[in-house]
């Protein structure tokens, strides 16, 4: 599986970057999306696969620290990115007229720049305040990689203002992404439905089924994870298994589906896929 996610992903990298035809916002937001998967799941996963093939589960604290970053830096990306993808779909089928003024090349770059680089800040906030924390007691992470609540948990020093600051800060970014991304989809629902042919319906919301399913997997797995109700009939070890469960969805099987969605939802990806696949037999035959 996270062979077939790097792979998957590195394709629409390629593919949108190579293919004069995929140059638009929407598929340069597709190639970030794709990077912060990568990001994302070899920041979890490889590690992972190492300790369970050695036996070992052991990772240092530098690398835990690491891992954590990185992988907090692939999440927080990820939830503003969406959310600039679902204000380009808003803007090309609502606005069709203004799409290109406002979606220029220089406004893409400046919004892929803003999305990393609150990514990275807040990333760095939570891990380097994990590095003035003390660890006096057990050293063991019952998880399969380093989390930021699940290293704050085995701290020995006052963790109140890390949790708080934790807590504000995925609720405002959760919370904002989500209502932005709920609002452009409302107005999006509405102007085709005002569209009068069948096939002008069809092919607008064929602009964006893809992302609203990476949406709805992206954050249905998020808010399943963290905002879930408590299961008192669940013992604490059956619920923390039950969230590493969870995780693998987030680290593993999203980044593995969200090529895939988009090459199977989308004619363009679908059509490189096939020229590709051409000239690859023309030249092995040849």
């Amino acid at each position: 599986m996270y062979l077939a996610a790097i792979a998957g992903n590195v394709f629409i990298i390629i593919i949108t970057n190579l293919d004069p035809a995929l140059k638009t916002p929407m598929y340069f937001f597709l190639g970030n999306l794709s990077l912060l998967d990568i990001i994302c799941t070899t920041s979890a996963v490889p590690k992972m696969l190492f300790n369970l093939f050695t036996q070992q589960k052991v990772i240092s604290f530098n690398e835990c620290i690491i891992q954590m970053f990185f992988f907090t830096v692939g999440m927080d990306t990820e939830f503003l990115l969406l959310t600039f993808m679902s204000f380009d779909r808003y803007l090309a089928i609502c606005n069709p007229l203004r799409y290109q003024s406002i979606m220029s090349k220089r406004s893409c770059f400046i919004m892929s720049i803003v999305v990393w680089a609150f990514g990275f800040l807040s990333s760095s906030f939570h891990s380097s305040s994990t590095l003035w924390l003390s660890f006096c007691g057990p050293k063991e992470i019952n998880h399969f990689f380093c989390e930021v609540p699940q290293v704050l948990a085995l701290s020995c020093s006052n963790i109140s203002l890390n949790k708080y600051v934790l807590i504000v800060t995925d609720l405002i970014l959760g919370l904002i992404c989500i209502i932005l991304t709920f609002i452009s989809y409302v107005f999006i629902i509405f102007a085709i439905l005002n569209i009068r042919s069948a096939e002008g319906k069809k092919k607008a919301f064929s602009t964006c089924a893809s992302h609203i399913t990476i949406v709805l997997l992206f954050y249905g797995t998020l808010v399943f994870a963290y905002f879930k109700p408590s299961d008192e009939s669940l013992n604490m070890d059956k619920e923390i298994a039950f969230d590493k469960i969870i995780s693998v969805f987030y680290a593993v099987v999203t980044p593995l589906l969200n090529p895939i969605i988009y090459s199977l939802r989308n004619k363009e990806v679908r059509d490189e896929l096939k020229l590709m696949a051409k000239s690859a037999v023309r030249n092995a035959i040849f």
